[in-house]
């Protein structure tokens, strides 16, 4: 599903990512962790061709994303707040990405139904502007807001970050169901590492911009990655 060869992200004189190859295949739950500056959000900038490569390129469904827009209908992100636009309401925003791919509001009520959960009653049928929501909210809204249209690639950069421990677990849940029950592929970037474990078939440890791991998860998956960040490779 995602292919990235040769990728290298540099600015200046400093070297911020060199990956030599990465293959993701599809229906992945894709686990990054690492340390801050470690490149996660440069990687997840470049397969969203948000950012120019120095050298290599990525694939997606074998069309290279700076060459090409097929891609995009394939894929669906969340990294941060800039990705919401703030003087619009939960709903109009809704309803603004089930328009650009292809949704109408009918169906954007409908597939919004399954959420009521999750966003605990505090998102739909208010009065606020997303701008005006806390910063968990703003999460929510964003992550739900990614998976409209049920896109085959969901990227999410820091999922878990601003969210109550109710919320997480059921994020946690949404995750894994939507893996199991849509074959979504997801790339998942967080500090977490417990959480990432729990939701991820597979982890891949960046440091200093290069993979030092890449883990296939299992019951031993979070001590190994404990271990890791508590020794000297990881400070």
């Amino acid at each position: 599903m995602i292919t990235v060869q040769n990728i290298s992200k540099v600015y200046g004189t400093t070297e911020v990512l060199n990956i030599p190859f990465l293959e993701i295949p599809k229906g992945e739950s894709f686990g990054l962790v690492g340390n801050n500056g470690a490149g996660k959000t440069t990687l997840f900038s470049l397969l969203l061709d948000l950012i120019e490569a120095s050298t290599g390129q990525i694939q997606i469904a074998g069309e290279n994303v700076a060459e090409s827009e097929n891609w995009k209908g394939l894929t669906s992100a969340f990294i941060d707040e800039s990705f919401l636009i703030g003087y619009l309401t939960p709903e109009e925003y809704f309803y603004f990405l089930g328009e650009l791919r292809g949704q109408n509001r009918a169906s954007v009520d409908v597939f919004l139904q399954q959420f009521t959960d999750f966003f605990n009653g505090e998102i739909l049928n208010g009065k606020k502007y997303v701008r005006d929501l806390s910063k968990g909210n703003q999460k929510k809204v964003g992550i739900v807001g990614a998976l409209i249209g049920t896109p085959d690639i969901i990227i999410l950069d820091e999922p878990f970050a601003n969210l109550d421990p109710s919320t997480q677990f059921k994020l946690k849940k949404l995750i894994r169901d939507w893996s199991q029950n849509h074959q979504v592929t997801f790339l998942i970037s967080s500090h977490d590492l417990a959480h990432t474990t729990e939701v991820s078939n597979r982890i891949v440890v960046l440091n200093r911009g290069k993979i030092v791991r890449d883990i296939a998860t299992s019951p031993e998956t979070l001590r190994e990655l404990e271990a890791f960040f508590a020794g000297d490779a990881g400070e």
